[in-house]
């Protein structure tokens, strides 16, 4: 049986008809959405994490239906210029990339809950992600490193005059 859904991905809405068992994954990718990837198949690698509403899902495990009229973020919709992704880039948080679009959303999700997470707050909110080539250090050093960046420009902001 299918279902037309109307979806709201990176801002750019969609009309389609899904089988009442396709993943959001796979409607993701039929899509266009390259950094949302199938790691397990089974939502323990978080490679597949997407944001819908602002809360992390592992759409390798999601019905799309269930995502109608729900606004949903990749890591392919983020700015240019995306401050959690800068700090990856400048931590080195990666190797090969697969998991890293996973671990950016997760990291926006945190971010957005508690705005100056500690070590562990970082580790125990990511634990649901795995990197293969075992770059934890440097993503927890990522997370930290947009904290502070978002601090200190808030800061510069609260310095200005009206």
């Amino acid at each position: 049986m299918t279902t037309d859904v109307r979806l709201s991905v990176n801002g750019v809405r969609h009309r389609l008809a899904v089988d009442d068992d396709e993943l959001l994954l796979t409607t993701l990718r039929r899509l266009g959405h390259t950094s949302v990837r199938e790691g397990c198949g089974v939502g323990a690698c978080g490679a597949c994490t997407v944001l819908a509403d602002g809360r992390s899902v592992s759409s390798c495990l999601a019905r799309t239906v269930r995502y109608d009229a729900v606004p949903v973020t990749t890591a392919d919709g983020l700015p240019d210029g995306d401050d959690v992704v800068e700090e990856f880039v400048a931590a080195r948080a990666m190797q090969c990339g697969y998991c890293i679009p996973g671990f950016v959303m997760m990291s926006h999700e945190l971010l957005a809950e508690n705005p100056v997470p500690t070590r562990e707050q970082i580790a125990a909110h990511l634990e649901g992600n795995i990197c293969r080539c075992g770059t934890y250090q440097e993503i927890c050093a990522a997370v930290a490193a947009t904290s502070a960046r978002r601090q200190e420009r808030a800061r510069g902001d609260e310095r200005r005059p009206a």
